[in-house]
């Protein structure tokens, strides 16, 4: 019986009927497509090696303790394998709208929460599965660790038997209660552990608390509500998504690093940023008046090391410096602000709030939780924009039952006030952009999915010599 961390049960509790907390993605493979019954058998056979797709959250009686993950003693493979079709001509735009409507459902808590969806009709002969996960379960990272755990390294690797299963007797109440006590000594107990290794380094432990404190003081000054300008990609959402996706070769990104410094992710961020001003532009609003923060998540999986696919984040809040015209320079001015963050200990400070948040009492917690999300309604935080997400992928092919993984397309929820996310995602030398919308600003998705990939390739051209004529351009700018 496995108990949620604090971060991992906040998103539970931030999910009401418009905000629906689950990630996604889509994989596209090369034709022949399996049946359904070639998945159902591809799926059982590697259920074992995730043992959470088998579990549901159960909630502790009297909200004495955050929720806890055990054995759905109903499971049925079969609930969660969906099959669809594309209409024809099964293209980008039909492939779009089916993942925006798809998106738009809520995950039932009742059962284990995840799906996946078989699709047929792509062009080419091709097909995908889209992969639906509630945001409790995994974050980023673990969740493309998960895919290569259904996926395989060879066209012709032998599919396993499935080992037996039968689920866990559940827990009582009473045995709910005093896990959840138990596991609050717990959780005391790896705070007190630091004590100690601080006590042999004042000085060491002096700067530290100085630079948590300082992290803590600038996260909370970039929280106080309403401290962002409003802008078009702000604002009320409503319970429908569009979505939207472009890519690039992954050799178009590391030529500018190559060339023009920073990194990678400060290259993506740089392009976001384009994007994004090609949609106030689009609006008819003056850049140099608007305000657009994003929510930067960061992974801290190196740092916690609790070897289960839960989420192990902390965040930047980037303002993104939509005023500046020329690309080059937009990426330079990223790079500077990038840097001062990370010199910030925001991102420290935001685990250590996460690390308290493990210490509260999860009535008091998801009763502000549930206070905050509720004003939402009636006055629309302004202190973040938009959320950009950047997941690193692996850089080899992958297989699903011997058909070759040709790209794997990414998506992120928004939440109130978040009209527009995009998530990031690097598979096999091509970076995909997903960017998530409400309904209401489906335009604005596209402007953005475009203008990102479009904003690489014009550093591209700055960062390499020559003209651009002779540089190989396929794959440029649409996925």
């Amino acid at each position: 019986m496995d108990r949620l961390s604090a971060l991992d049960a906040e998103f539970l509790h931030l999910e009401d009927d418009v905000s629906h907390m689950h990630i996604a993605g889509i994989c596209t493979f090369d034709a022949p497509m399996p049946s359904l019954q070639d998945l159902h058998d591809l799926v059982a056979a590697k259920l074992h090696l995730i043992p959470r797709y088998r579990q549901v959250v159960r909630t502790v009686p009297l909200e004495l303790g955050r929720p806890v993950w055990v054995d759905d003693p109903h499971f049925h493979l079969d609930y969660h394998l969906r099959h669809t079709a594309l209409p024809s001509p099964g293209g980008r735009a039909e492939l779009e709208t089916l993942m925006g409507r798809l998106m738009s459902q809520p995950l039932d808590r009742r059962r284990p929460l995840w799906e996946a969806w078989l699709v047929e009709g792509l062009e080419d002969g091709a097909w995908a599965l889209i992969f639906k996960v509630h945001h409790c379960m995994v974050d980023g990272i673990s969740g493309v660790g998960l895919l290569t755990v259904l996926l395989d390294l060879s066209p012709d690797a032998p599919l396993p038997d499935p080992e037996p299963w039968s689920p866990e007797p559940p827990p009582s109440g009473a045995g709910l209660v005093l896990d959840a006590w138990g596991g609050a000594l717990c959780d005391a107990g790896e705070l007190v552990a630091d004590l100690p290794a601080l006590a042999t380094d004042p000085r060491a432990a002096a700067v530290r608390v100085g630079g948590l404190a300082a992290g803590a003081g600038r996260l909370a000054a970039r929280l106080v509500p309403g401290s962002g300008a409003r802008t078009p990609v702000a604002g009320d959402i409503g319970p429908h998504r569009v979505w939207a996706h472009s890519t690039v070769p992954f050799e178009a990104v590391r030529d500018v690093r190559r060339h023009l410094g920073g990194t990678v992710n400060d290259v993506i961020m740089a392009a976001v940023t384009g994007g994004y001003r090609a949609v106030l532009l689009a609006h008819g609003e003056d850049p140099a008046r608007c305000s657009v923060r994003s929510l930067v998540p960061v992974s801290v999986r190196g740092r916690e090391g609790r070897g289960v696919p839960d989420n192990q984040v902390s965040g930047l809040l980037l303002d993104l410096p939509v005023e500046v015209e020329d690309p080059v320079e937009r990426l330079a001015e990223v790079r500077r602000r990038m840097g001062a963050l990370k010199a910030s200990h925001i991102d420290e400070a935001a685990v250590l709030v996460e690390r308290l948040g493990n210490l509260a009492p999860p009535a008091l917690v998801q009763s502000a939780t549930r206070l905050g999300v509720a004003s939402q309604r009636f006055l629309t935080q302004r202190s973040v924009t938009t959320v950009t997400t950047n997941v690193p992928g692996p850089q080899f092919p992958l297989y699903c039952l011997g058909r070759e993984l040709r790209s794997y397309l990414p998506f992120v929820p928004i939440a109130h006030g978040l009209r527009i996310g995009t998530a990031i995602l690097s598979y096999n030398g091509e970076i995909a952009f997903g960017v998530t919308g409400d309904l209401s600003v489906g335009e604005d998705v596209e402007v953005l999915a475009e203008s990102v990939a479009t904003g690489v390739i014009a550093l591209r051209d700055a960062a390499l010599p020559g003209p651009a004529a002779d540089r190989p351009v396929d794959g440029y700018p649409r996925g």
